[in-house]
């Protein structure tokens, strides 16, 4: 399991307050600083994924809101 950062609880929270598209994350959470790529990693830990254009919460995310 990934280590969590306070970064990427924040994105995980936001992520799960609501429905949210992928276009509304992109704005939100893309950065071009490669010390702050929060969204990307988030994806290539697992931790969410995009489905029919909404971004949703995998398992190991969820898991991680409950321990963060």
């Amino acid at each position: 399991m990934p280590t969590l950062d306070a970064e990427t609880l924040r994105l995980l929270e936001w992520a799960a307050e609501r429905p949210r598209g992928y276009r509304e994350t992109i704005e939100v959470w893309r950065s071009s600083c490669p010390r702050l790529m929060i969204w990307e990693d988030a994806i290539a830990d697992g931790l969410v994924s995009v489905r029919r254009g909404s971004v949703v919460l995998t398992p190991a995310g969820k898991a991680l809101i409950v321990r963060g």
